[in-house]
């Protein structure tokens, strides 16, 4: 307590004030509302001098003290945050009845964002919370488990359970930093305001690709409650006019996932092993749903896709709600571009729509495209193409080194010294060197055949990688496009490069083309740089609303369930 003559309840009230503008000046105008909102409570509330109170506190300070303390076989993971919360609550303890069942129907709510109400001490809570009548020990225990979970499911929706760097070295995306005493405060005026559903949804990625998501599992985990899906036997290509009894089958799938209700086809005809339009239209909605060639025709590949059992679409709209938690923050308002990997295509966002989509080819499985963010600064038309040190280890260097020149004729690459001079080849003893100690660089002048095409967007960035054009347009009419070395070749780059540059006056569609068409290498700085975040997600809305399931090119889901279902660890993010 305060030495001064001020009240008890004034200095409280004043040290929670002072919070809020704090709160306000970082931008964090939501806690600080909250904040301000939870004053009148806490300026009206007696200190306890109970037994439960000195409990409570003893339980505390050995907790601070660095005892491991477990409740029912419960380990409290909210140490650190757990000593301040109730040194700011005066050591009293937190829940009612009231409060309890608020706190049980959100973590029984929490997996439809995928996350696991165990993590969370459920059923332990819930049994406790029906017990009575309680010791004062028993009451503190079910206080301490109650803040606990709390305050670990609150990080978890706001910051992702998975530290994201423990999976992939490169992350570099921004982390969502609050600090710790601001957490606490968060955490303390949500129970005492008995905001205990509005602070998890405040938590929440506000965005509609998040909502989405937990609509959809919603929806599919009601399917695995039905016991699922039908499986459909192997059998030959059905298509439209057919009759066979597969197609009964077919249709009941069609049904259960919703792709019948969304193209307005009869769900019962007349005969259900006739293959009519309308099950056609419905088969082309799944085709193009789950990224498949729309053809209407159950092959084998839409054949497989449609056996995929519902448990493994729980999964991976669980593990892409986790994605959202960590990078979904990033989309704002503002402009910026989206690299989809897993879905191979482009977008240009803009208020946090898609205005301007096209097909993109990515990275081959053993030369990953990276997943990371940065800016797009400068539009070069007509580029020259250094090769990279990873293809010329890897496609060029093990040919020269054996003898064949002609590898360099075949890529149209000139052999140039560090200054820029043209070389030789005939006269380069290419067997002397190595990738370390290569000193020349090889490069593909502008034109039609240039790996880069016409148009080449930069984003300063470690892993050498950019958007690109190509002249191998024919690559974008293949349903998975995992074909480059890395960096991602993009459908249509011009109308990107209008959008980027955003001056019609200047750099509109016909300046560009002419800019090309000189055949002069030119490099346009942007006014303004625009953010771009190349990500991975395997589940995805469409704009028709529709739930999207895409292929998995770099086998990253497996091993991020895994990590979602483990025990969770804060690794470099901010601990509880």
């Amino acid at each position: 307590m305060p030495s001064s003559t001020r009240s008890p309840n004034r200095s409280i009230r004043e040290r929670l004030g002072r919070g809020a503008r704090q709160l306000a000046r970082l931008g964090l105008w939501w806690l600080a509302c909250l904040l301000a909102s939870a004053l009148p409570s806490v300026a009206t509330t007696p200190r306890a001098t109970t037994v439960v109170a000195e409990t409570l506190r003893q339980r505390i300070e050995a907790i601070d003290a660095g005892t491991e303390l477990g409740i029912e076989g419960e380990r409290l993971q909210a140490r650190r945050s757990l000593a301040k919360l109730y040194a700011l609550n005066e050591y009293r303890p937190y829940w009612d009845a009231t409060r309890l069942q608020s706190l049980l129907e959100v973590l029984e709510d929490v997996a439809d964002d995928g996350l696991r109400p165990a993590d969370y001490h459920f059923e332990t809570l819930r049994r406790l919370s029906g017990q009575s009548p309680r010791t004062a020990l028993d009451q503190v225990q079910l206080d301490l488990l109650a803040s606990d979970a709390f305050a670990l499911v609150l990080y978890h929706l706001y910051f992702g359970k998975v530290d994201p760097v423990s999976l992939d070295a490169n992350w570099n995306f921004d982390a969502r930093v609050i600090r710790e005493t601001d957490a606490v405060r968060f955490v303390h005026d949500a129970i005492r305001g008995n905001r205990i559903r509005g602070s998890a949804a405040l938590a929440r990625p506000d965005h509609w690709m998040y909502a989405a998501g937990r609509e959809a599992l919603a929806q599919y985990r009601a399917i695995a409650a039905l016991g699922g899906w039908p499986t459909i036997p192997e059998g030959p290509v059905l298509r439209c006019g057919m009759s066979d009894p597969r197609v009964a089958l077919l249709r009941r799938r069609l049904a259960m996932s919703g792709d019948l209700s969304a193209t307005g086809a009869t769900e019962s005809p007349a005969n259900l092993e006739v293959f009519d339009r309308g099950l056609e239209k419905a088969l082309a909605h799944a085709q193009r749903r789950h990224r498949l060639m729309v053809d209407g025709r159950l092959g084998k590949s839409t054949l497989r896709t449609l056996n995929v059992p519902v448990e493994q679409r729980i999964a991976q709209l669980r593990v892409n709600l986790e994605r959202g938690r960590q990078v979904l923050h990033e989309i704002r308002d503002d402009d910026l571009v989206v690299v989809d990997v897993a879905g191979f295509e482009v977008h240009y966002v803009r208020a946090r729509k898609r205005i301007w989509q096209a097909r993109a080819v990515i990275g081959q499985p053993y030369r990953k495209t990276p997943i990371f963010k940065a800016s797009i600064d400068e539009i070069v038309l007509n580029p020259t193409w250094t090769v990279p040190p990873g293809i010329l280890a890897k496609d060029i260097l093990p040919s020269l080194r054996k003898g064949d020149r002609r590898v360099l004729e075949r890529k149209n690459l000139k052999v140039l010294d560090r200054s820029g001079k043209a070389l030789d080849p005939a006269a380069i003893d290419f067997s002397a060197y190595t990738v370390r100690n290569f000193p020349f660089m090889l490069r593909q002048d502008p034109g039609p055949a240039n790996a880069l095409g016409v148009v080449k967007i930069n984003f300063p960035n470690p892993h050498l990688v950019y958007l690109h054009d190509t002249p191998s347009k024919s690559l974008f009419n293949e349903t998975e496009r995992a074909f480059s070395s890395g960096c991602i070749r993009t459908e249509r780059p011009l109308e990107l490069a209008e959008l980027l540059l955003a001056d019609p006056a200047k750099w509109n569609r016909a300046a560009l083309d002419a800019a090309v068409a000189s055949g002069e290498t030119r490099t346009v700085r942007m006014s303004q740089p625009v953010p771009i975040l190349i990500i991975y997600w395997t589940a995805d809305r469409d704009d028709d609303g529709s739930i999207v399931f895409k292929p998995d090119p770099y086998g990253r889901d497996v091993r991020e369930l895994a990590a979602l279902d483990e025990p969770f660890r804060a690794g470099k993010r901010p601990r509880l």
